[in-house]
């Protein structure tokens, strides 16, 4: 239970700190019964590289001041795209706004349970 609690966590604080820096939207997807790759899916984007930039680096402060985790893996950041950040069952999904267009991975998963973050106040 504990574990679930973490994952529900972290995926929230990241969510959030994610809508502070950026206007589009912030959905938490919940991929469990769907996929092995994680427990939830946090999907944003930008409008340009530097601020996938910033809500990439935003995500890490907020999630590492909350809970003390660090991202497994970050990858994307040579050109700000499709910015994937892995924090075990918790992926969290920063792209610019073409790009989130164009892989449309909401819809791919468009059966599964999901939370629109509308909050625009990151976590201190």
């Amino acid at each position: 239970m504990a574990d679930l609690l973490k994952v529900a966590g972290t995926a929230m604080v990241a969510a959030k700190a994610a809508a502070g820096k950026t206007e589009d939207s912030v959905v938490i997807m919940e991929m469990g019964e769907v996929s092995y790759l994680a427990d939830t899916f946090i999907v944003t984007s930008a409008r340009n590289a530097r601020q996938v930039r910033a809500v990439t680096d935003e995500v890490e402060r907020c999630v590492r001041q909350a809970t003390g985790s660090h991202p497994v893996q970050v990858e994307g950041l040579d050109d700000c795209k499709w910015v994937l950040m892995d924090y075990g069952d918790v992926i969290v999904h920063i792209f610019d706004r073409e790009t989130r267009a164009f892989y449309d991975i909401e819809d791919l998963w468009g059966d599964v349970p999901r939370r629109i973050i509308e909050e625009k106040s990151t976590i201190v």
